[in-house]
């Protein structure tokens, strides 16, 4: 098998997340495997033209901004005589429409739509393209089989005109070797609860500093560490003070190493993630792994990754009292908080990168497979 993968960043880009980190741990694992895969991304100031990442060919192409247009036009001029079995479009910003001039039948990965959520992480232009650029994806991609992270996803999807007999869920997977628990005494001291990802509008982390606010006005002395950078963080800390927040109360840790990701994952009592909306959580996932469990908005995506009062809880997204209300409960029930950290292991367990990429290989061969039976 011979794939083109488009993506607007690879996972070296500064601004790589979630997406990224899917692409490389499945597209890795098949190209490790044998398969020819060549990834078309965007680059950034000072990044180099091309690189071999993971075993995968990377081609960057302009910027963030420019990548759209510049993308296809490289493709078509790129690789005129090179043949590829499959194009694969991870569609995690804003839709290449790859069925219009890709050089090779298309499968399309969708991790999340941003919707009217895009206003609340974007300047109001850049939403408002973002958002007419989605009205049209269930014609453009009609015809093309799509693999979605999540039901959330393919819930989105189907009310957006999509069929439902032309999707597939794969979810994500987490590395449950590196992401492992650690005996109880070597948690942090103090209760500690951690936000890892980040810091933009939609992310909602604000909700998260109400309800450490609302629990240390009523005697419980919850620490917030925030971990994570982004546009949003200069107003996210103006509002820890205007909350009356000091210090030892909420911390601002800024970029994290993987080393320490890992550290305040295994080390925090409760992770909490309040987003408006996501394709999957990863990082609930990755927290829990670390028998960490996850307080959570009951909002698309994160739903999926967190087990309603099994892996951790589910509160109605905007609402910082019942937040505040379920960060108390785990505080202060360490049999709860170990019974739903074990819960979570398990449930990490089950879902791997090596199952991720074993079902979307299979996937993928279907696809090709169809359009050659079509001949």
């Amino acid at each position: 098998m011979n794939l083109l993968v488009m993506n607007w960043l690879d996972r070296e880009n500064p601004e790589a997340g979630g997406a990224e980190l899917h692409l490389h741990e499945t597209f890795g694992r098949l190209a490790e495997r044998g398969w020819g895969v060549t990834l078309v991304t965007s680059g950034w100031p000072g990044a180099p033209q091309r690189a071999r990442l993971d075993r995968i060919e990377v081609h960057r192409v302009g910027g963030r901004h420019s990548y759209p247009v510049l993308a296809p036009r490289y493709v078509r001029r790129s690789f005129s005589k090179q043949a590829f079995d499959l194009t694969v479009e991870d569609l995690n910003k804003a839709p290449l429409f790859s069925p219009i001039w890709a050089p090779s039948p298309c499968l399309l990965i969708v991790h999340h739509l941003f919707g009217s959520t895009g206003f609340q992480g974007a300047s109001v232009a850049v939403a408002a393209v973002t958002w007419l650029l989605e009205k049209p994806l269930a014609k453009v991609y009609r015809e093309v089989p799509v693999v979605v992270v999540s039901e959330s996803t393919r819930t989105d999807l189907i009310e957006r005109g999509f069929r439902g007999d032309q999707i597939q869920i794969v979810e994500n997977g987490v590395d449950t070797t590196r992401y492992k628990p650690v005996v109880e005494f070597e948690r942090f001291k103090e209760a500690t609860l951690l936000y890892l990802g980040r810091l933009k509008r939609y992310k909602r982390v604000d909700l998260i500093l109400a309800a450490v606010a609302s629990l240390r006005s009523q005697g419980v002395y919850v620490k917030l560490l925030v971990a994570g950078q982004g546009n949003h963080r200069s107003k996210l800390k103006r509002h820890a003070i205007d909350l009356g927040l000091r210090p030892e109360a909420v911390e601002f840790l800024g970029f994290v190493s993987e080393e320490k990701k890992l550290e305040l994952l295994q080390r925090a009592w409760v992770h909490v993630l309040t987003s408006a909306k996501e394709g999957w959580g990863i990082s609930n996932l990755e927290a829990a792994a670390c028998a960490t469990p996850t307080v959570a908005s009951d909002s698309p995506g994160l739903r999926d990754s967190v087990i309603d009062q099994r892996t951790g809880f589910l509160v109605r997204h905007g609402d910082a009292h019942a937040l505040a209300a379920k960060i108390r409960l785990l505080m202060s029930d360490r049999a709860l908080r170990s019974r739903m950290g074990d819960n979570a292991r398990e449930f990490a367990l089950s879902l791997s990168w090596d199952r991720t990429a074993d079902r979307l290989g299979s996937l993928l061969e279907a696809a090709v497979a169809s359009r050659h039976g079509g001949d």
